[in-house]
């Protein structure tokens, strides 16, 4: 039997929880209707269970199911409120504020609304050589806000270096000024605190895959309370989602979503403490084998500033491209994997001031779930012996 790799890409995907798939199981066989079919008990049994799920979803970031809109995923969630509000023609002003290291399903929507007259800015970040990297200033963002500002996006957490970003000091600016603030918080949700309240946003972002859930299906936060956020919708059909998001509901996925954020709430503490100690684990072995291995993103000291299981490191003198292609143990990437069609080095990477060579030998672990201190062990083995042989070969290359 073929052994497959250790997984530490958590934060590309993550595996399926045996206990959601069982929730889901029924949907995908039995419980097969429409949820738009209410004239029967196929339609309607599967609308209670949207429903139900929506309840779920609301109360774990403390928001009101009437305030959740399911979507395909994250990458839709990110479109329908940047595009859903940019186009609403009851929206003031004609300015987009937002952070050079978001995920680029913020960042390339923004650049579609520049491209027709919006004007963005996009914020630096915290380098690499500060305690805090990535993590953006709160004076330079309220100092960007004008009174033409209608939006500002800041992901909550990011998926290369698991900066945590101070939403709930910036929700109160954006709220006294009557700024919509939307957040990315796909990486986020089930793995911290995640309060709309408390952070004051309006617009979040969220999808089941990052949480031990199906692929294929998220939702979107959308305010109502106090003044409802406007948006216009980005799918055109039956209405469904109270006219935001037109299809059939994905009844199995949305199931799935609701159950793996159950699971995730309730095991959040014990799980964010055994991931802080495995990825400790992880960076110490890595550094014993590889000392001059550097972390990249804020330091591990201050947990609120970095999600427990992200560790993103650079390999001087090695590729880090080669590095996985030799440690075939060890399932790991260089960078995002919804920018994986596009080669380009790291723009999270590049915003905290590395150069390319920098850039290029740093990986990114993700660790989850159903990590052990045996992968930890397995993957620290394999990587180290894959930078040992290729510093190897890049000394015989250069004393040839």
């Amino acid at each position: 039997m073929l052994q497959r790799p250790v997984y530490l890409d958590n934060h590309a995907t993550t595996r399926i929880d045996p206990r959601v798939l069982e929730a889901m199981l029924p949907y995908l066989t039995d419980k097969y209707g429409n949820a738009g079919s209410t004239s029967h008990t196929f339609g309607g049994e599967c609308r209670d269970a949207v429903e139900q799920a929506r309840a779920v979803v609301a109360q774990a970031i403390h928001a009101s199911p009437r305030e959740i809109v399911f979507t395909s995923g994250a990458t839709e969630s990110n479109n329908l409120a940047i595009r859903g509000l940019a186009e609403h023609r009851r929206r003031a002003g004609n300015h987009v504020v937002s952070v050079a290291t978001e995920h680029k399903s913020v960042l390339d929507p923004l650049a579609r609304l520049a491209r027709h007259e919006v004007r963005v800015t996009l914020l630096p970040v915290a380098p690499h050589d500060q305690a805090d990297a990535g993590r953006v200033d709160l004076t330079q963002l309220t100092d960007a806000m004008g009174d033409d500002t209608f939006l500002v996006s800041v992901m909550l957490a990011n998926n290369e270096i698991g900066t945590i970003q101070p939403l709930a000091e910036i929700g109160p600016f954006c709220r006294q000024r009557g700024i919509a603030l939307h957040t990315d918080a796909t990486q986020a949700v089930g793995k911290m605190p995640v309060d709309v309240q408390t952070l004051q946003v309006d617009l979040l972002s969220l999808s089941a895959h990052k949480l031990y859930g199906p692929k294929g299906v998220g939702a979107l936060y959308v305010r109502r309370a106090g003044g409802r956020v406007r948006l216009l919708s980005q799918l055109d059909g039956g209405g469904q989602e109270g006219g935001l998001r037109s299809g059939t509901l994905n009844v199995p996925g949305i199931v799935g979503l609701a159950r793996a954020i159950e699971l995730s709430i309730s095991e959040m503490e014990s799980e964010r403490s055994r991931l802080a100690a495995l990825r400790q684990r992880l960076l110490d072995a890595l550094r014993r084998e590889i000392p001059d291995v550097v972390l990249n993103g804020p330091h591990l000291a201050q947990p609120d500033w970095r999600l427990p299981g992200n560790l993103n490191c650079q390999f001087p003198g090695v590729d880090g491209e080669a590095v996985m292609l030799n440690a075939r143990d060890v399932a790991v990437s260089s960078g995002s994997a919804c920018t994986s069609a596009n080669p380009e080095p790291s723009h999270v990477l590049r915003a905290l001031g590395l150069n390319p060579d920098q850039v290029r030998s740093s990986l990114r672990f993700g660790l989850g779930r159903f990590t052990t201190a045996a992968d930890i062990d397995v993957a620290v083995t394999a990587i180290s012996r894959a930078v040992v042989q290729l510093r190897g070969l890049h000394s015989l290359g250069g004393s040839a």
